[in-house]
């Protein structure tokens, strides 16, 4: 990968919950989709009395909504590289929407989109939530009709598969086997719609959310196998 690109990468990972606490705050209207949702979920099992699976909604842009948005990117120097990280986060989905916009615009140079999953999860969740909104689709996200030769998108699960599409490998996973440090050890996604709700504690998905980002530029980093000088810095920016 020629170094030049590199600074145009924009790194991305967002965390969702579901977009009420619980089954029950939904108006009845949404209640019958999320249940048709979830009948499709159980495999056609027709008692959801006990577990109609709300747990999963955040997941689904349906009847989710984004608390955080994490970015990074790479800014590689003759003697040293350095490597920014920054989150957006808030409760209102449209404004942090809004704040994440700018990143996109030309003056900032990134000309290409990177995340795990992304091509299935991170892009098409931001595009759906941004149109929920009525926030116009920055250009780098806007591929509709698009061939895949002219879609600026990286995707370290899609670089792993090489091809078998059934296959599925971990951010965490990719990261153990190349030896990079986990830097999720006191916080796994099923904790996010908890720490959101129950404790309002954004700061902690925050950091969580950057810590991905940061194994994601590593992770990117060795299956391009770009070698980084040592004194590479990673900054967390406020």
């Amino acid at each position: 990968m020629h170094i030049g690109l590199l600074r145009h990468i924009l790194f991305i990972d967002i965390e969702t919950v579901p977009e009420k606490e619980s089954y029950e705050e939904l108006d009845q209207e949404t209640k019958v989709f999320w249940d048709k949702k979830a009948q499709m979920l159980s495999y056609g099992k027709t008692n959801l009395e006990d577990d109609n699976l709300y747990d999963r909604a955040g997941i689904y842009a349906e009847f989710g909504k984004i608390i955080c948005i994490s970015v990074g990117y790479i800014v590689p120097k003759k003697d040293k590289w350095e490597v920014r990280i920054k989150s957006f986060y808030g409760y209102n989905e449209k404004e942090l929407l809004k704040q994440i916009i700018p990143l996109f615009d030309k003056e900032f140079g990134f000309t290409h989109l990177c995340a795990h999953n992304g091509k299935e999860f991170d892009f098409p969740y931001l595009c759906r939530r941004m149109i929920k909104h009525g926030i116009q689709l920055p250009r780098i996200l806007n591929i509709s009709g698009l061939k895949p030769w002219e879609i600026s998108h990286f995707d370290t699960l899609e670089m792993w598969k090489f091809g078998d599409y059934k296959h599925y490998t971990s951010l965490a996973l990719l990261a153990h086997m190349f030896g990079i440090e986990d830097s999720k050890s006191d916080m796994d996604g099923s904790m996010v719609s908890k720490v959101y709700y129950k404790e309002g504690n954004l700061e902690k998905i925050a950091e969580y959310c950057n810590k991905d980002v940061y194994t994601l530029i590593r992770v990117f980093l060795h299956m391009k196998q770009v070698k980084t000088p040592e004194n590479t810095e990673y900054v967390f920016l406020k």
